[in-house]
């Protein structure tokens, strides 16, 4: 009997506490003896004994007072955010419980400080606080694991147990930043004095100095070169050290070392230096987490968000396990940076909904990457059903619940949703409408978060580790590092890109010992700065690959570095020419505000002005705008299309004019400018029929071309592999004969001219932009996808014969190498047929083409269907079934017919509800 009312009247407290928010139980809302007493129909003095024994099993929280009242304590740990680690808790107010967490171990607030990250927080506490000061350690794990944010806890539990006061340092150093200039790391970290070297004109503090009596942290400490590990060893044994130009170690320092690294140490440090630290601490990827973890770390996360946003926000089960299965990487900044992106699209959902005082957050709006998500974890059939368990209802994460325990250097510094209103309302001005506004917003998040994170999956590097192996990738990106700093330039992934194919056509020939190139003697070309770095970079070749590279590779690493550099700085002018008294700055206004600053500019044009006049006006601007990428020219009447030439005449600058000017069109332009630093030629051919955001852009028909030309450094290597990529999509694409040759960036504008004195070339793709006007496809956009539907667009565009479009050779290829990763009873290869067949006959249905990546996405989710079909273990539909089209599933199970067929295998409703969810996905 007493359990039963035991249960009655927690059951009463917990349902109670959890329809609070977090505003009302921070004003003092909660429930009193007489108030349950009354609603449960039970004597207070069985209430109040019950209370007490349900408070004595940590059930419960007692706040004092007269009444004394109760509150659900995990309800209150949900709704403010909040780990309560003390047992019995009996306060004044809320308040006072939230000003005691500051007095707690920093450890607590640690998600899995007592589950995955136990063995880790008891080494590092025995680290800090171990006679007589602390064990210096190295921190190991995969990039984005947390790695910074644990030794910053450390600090903090170094002054929670008083090992350092308030007034101790915890200095950041990133080993990275200075590790091709070892003389400058070593300054870094160890001072200099006047006279050490060239332009060291006074003495300097180091780090070491600086970061006396607290913590010392080295990002990235195999970046360290062995000069340097044996420095800092000294110093670990003997608590001295000298600075650069000092030949006594004289100086005295009393700090702890934490190290940290995303590399083996065996391989990166010397043995006798990683001897020097005691305690190596390994912090777990984001999939070794356990699935409460997971879900903890999500809501954290989320409440950031949340208390940034200031409001609240609800998340569907299914959002959070597609965000879970979106961290493919086990990079915890990923997900951060995914969960951020589906705040910003939801958030600009709720400004357009009626309802907009919480942001909601559905699985049909997430981005088709993390959505994808949820298909990717729903392999793991163990941790599907545990996530089930434990996400029953939707989250509700409260602004006022987040605290910030600790600090958290990674966010940005400007509000994204203020940024994102502010659009908005701009846009609304112009008259667009919501579709066309949450397209351009929806752009403009994925770039911004882009650009503050740098942490979203690179779609293209995953693809070329599909043919380069990931030590020449990773290889080539740190030399594209040193490049920029010896050359003082910067490069584009297409260097990466470039060089890593290089590389891999290079030891293919060494390996095959076919490599017969002789060193180019040809001095016309100015690459002497280019020699020197690459000279470098050929001896790190030798010595990271162990193998002997030949001289004439200098020269073509040399031509490489010359011709993929940045090609023109800047980007390309636009001048906005209307009629009337503020036409064209009022235009020019709304983009630059929606934009930021551009380099674009106005020209109002009075009726009563002459023609004249108004040209000399252009021209003045036309100079101005001009960065050495050309000009724009957008005008209202295409009468002004006459200006063009004579611009031309007297500036000697490229001008390209477009008429029927509007505010979509400039916004248009803009970003292809200044976004996405597109050059001239292709910005006026991508515009040429656009008609606002509704329509399509089609290209403007051009005289029939027959050779196609792929170009990289030395024209056998990179452009031997685009050749023949090329070849293999071309009979995709037509039945017409079109050549596809191949040069080096060294004969291309020459050879362009003699291919063009018989044939006309078609276009160029490749590593470098031809001078001659020649459509170019660069490298990146072939290996993305992008490159082959310009292709198509190009060959529709000379009147080619055209034929039906075909999943590509690249998407057969992706495809067929991804599968086999997954699948275990069906064999890739032999079904990919169908798949594709299947793709087709869906593009037919549909009357569309789609693009690249949302074919691997069906093949992909097909395939995996297949093979969960075999072992009987299909997924179930979550969402509102209703919402799927019934046309759209007709077309979908008509499709997926000749498959069950063929393989005698009945593919679910619900796996074909998915086929159909994906299908409405946009992109």
């Amino acid at each position: 009997m007493n359990m039963k009312r035991m249960e009655r009247i927690y059951l009463y407290v917990k349902e109670n506490t959890r329809r609070l928010s977090a505003e009302e139980i921070l004003s003092g809302k909660s429930f009193e003896t007489n108030t349950i007493s009354d609603e449960l129909k039970i004597l207070r003095n069985n209430v109040s004994k019950e209370l007490n024994e349900l408070f004595r099993l940590d059930k419960i929280i007692k706040i004092k007072g007269r009444p004394v009242r109760f509150l659900d304590k995990e309800g209150v740990q949900e709704k403010l955010n909040i780990s309560l680690k003390e047992q019995c808790i009996e306060i004044d107010s809320i308040k006072e419980l939230l000003d005691n967490l500051d007095n707690n171990d920093p450890f607590d607030y640690l998600i899995g400080a007592d589950k995955s990250l136990k063995n880790q927080v008891e080494q590092a506490k025995a680290a800090i606080v171990y006679p007589p000061d602390g064990l210096h350690t190295l921190i190991l794990g995969n990039t984005g694991v947390g790695k910074t944010l644990f030794a910053r806890i450390m600090y903090n539990y170094g002054k929670f147990v008083k090992r350092f006061s308030d007034k101790s340092p915890f200095i950041i150093f990133n080993c990275a930043d200075y590790y091709s200039n070892p003389q400058l790391l070593l300054s870094h970290i160890f001072g200099y004095v006047k006279g050490a070297f060239t332009g060291a004109e006074q003495d300097r503090e180091g780090l070491v100095e600086k970061a006396h009596g607290g913590i010392l942290f080295l990002d990235e400490i195999h970046r360290l070169p062995p000069e340097g590990q044996e420095m800092l060893f000294y110093f670990m044994d003997t608590g001295t050290y000298n600075k650069l130009g000092e030949t006594e170690r004289k100086r005295s320092a009393s700090i702890l070392i934490i190290g940290a690294t995303t590399e083996d140490p065996s391989s990166y440090m010397l043995k006798t230096f990683i001897r020097r630290i005691p305690v190596i601490i390994r912090i777990p990827s984001l999939q070794e987490r356990t699935v409460a973890e997971k879900i903890d770390i999500i809501k954290y996360l989320f409440a950031n968000e949340a208390h940034r946003v200031n409001r609240p926000i609800k998340i569907s089960p299914e959002v959070v396990k597609a965000l879970i299965g979106s961290g493919s990487y086990g990079n915890i900044g990923q997900l951060k940076s995914n969960i951020q992106l589906t705040c910003a699209k939801g958030f600009l959902g709720s400004i357009n909904s009626s309802n907009n005082d919480c942001i909601e957050l559905d699985f049909r709006m997430l981005s088709t990457d993390i959505k994808d998500g949820l298909f990717a974890i729903g392999r793991n059939h163990k941790e599907f059903e545990e996530l089930g368990n434990l996400l029953e209802a939707p989250l509700r994460i409260s602004p006022d619940g987040y605290k910030m325990f600790l600090e958290d250097s990674g966010d940005p510094a400007f509000n994204l949703y203020t940024l994102i209103e502010d659009k908005v309302s701009l846009l609304k001005q112009e008259g667009l409408d919501d579709n066309y506004i949450d397209k351009f917003i929806t752009t403009d998040v994925h770039i911004s978060i882009k650009r503050l994170y740098n942490r979203f999956i690179r779609d293209n590097r995953e693809r070329i580790l599909k043919v380069i192996d990931r030590e020449i990738l990773e290889f080539a990106e740190r030399m594209k590092e040193l490049a920029e700093q010896h050359l003082n330039r910067k490069y584009s992934e297409r260097f990466t890109y470039a060089l890593s194919f290089h590389l891999s056509a290079f030891f293919k020939r060494m390996k095959e010992k076919k490599y017969n190139h002789a060193v180019y003697n040809d001095h016309s070309i100015q690459i002497q700065d280019e020699l020197e770095v690459a000279l470098q970079i050929k001896n790190r070749i030798s010595q990271t690959f162990q193998v002997d590279v030949p001289a004439a590779e200098v020269t073509y690493i040399a031509i490489l570095l010359k011709s993929v550099e940045e090609e023109r700085q800047g980007q390309v002018g636009i001048v906005v020419a209307a009629h009337g008294g503020g036409t064209a700055s009022s235009m020019v206004d709304v983009v630059q505000k929606l934009l930021g600053d551009s380099l674009l500019c106005a020209v109002d044009m009075p009726l009563d002005v002459s023609p004249k006049e108004i040209l000399e006006v252009i021209i003045d601007k036309v100079k101005i705008m001009d960065k050495g990428k050309g000009v724009l020219l957008l005008v209202d009447m295409g009468s002004l299309f006459k200006f063009e030439a004579t611009i031309i005449e007297r500036t000697g600058i490229q001008v390209k004019t477009l008429d029927m000017v509007s505010t979509p069109l400039v916004l248009e332009a803009v970003r292809k400018s200044k976004v996405f630093d597109m050059e001239l030629e292709d910005i006026y051919a991508s515009l040429q029929e656009f008609r606002g955001y509704n329509n399509e852009f089609y290209s403007r028909t051009n005289a029939m071309e027959k050779v196609i030309v792929t170009v990289c450094a030395s024209g056998s290597g990179t452009a031997v592999k685009l050749q023949e990529f090329v070849e293999d999509i071309l009979p995709e694409i037509t039945r017409e004969a079109i050549r596809v040759v191949t040069l080096g960036v060294r004969e291309l504008d020459k050879g362009i001219k003699e291919l063009q004195k018989k044939q006309e070339v078609f276009a160029v793709i490749g590593i470098k932009r031809p001078k001659a006007s020649v459509p170019f496809i660069p490298l990146e956009q072939l290996l993305d996808g992008r490159g082959e539907q310009v292709l198509r667009q190009m060959v529709a565009g000379r009147k080619f014969t055209v034929l039906p479009p075909k999943p590509s050779v690249i998407v057969k290829d992706v495809c067929t190498k991804n599968l086999q990763q997954y699948l275990t009873f069906l064999n890739p290869p032999k079904i990919m047929g169908m798949l594709l067949e299947f793709v087709t006959k869906l593009e037919t249905e549909l009357d569309t083409e789609f693009e690249n990546t949302k074919k691997i996405r069906i093949i992909m989710h097909l395939g995996c269907a297949l093979e969960r079909m075999v072992v009987r273990d299909g997924l179930k539909y979550v969402e509102d079934s209703t919402r799927i089209s019934p046309g759209l599933f007709r077309i979908v199970d008509h499709a997926c017919q000749s498959i069950e067929k063929a393989l005698r295998i009945g593919i679910t409703q619900d796996e074909k509800y998915y086929i159909c969810e994906l299908l409405q996905i946009e992109g």
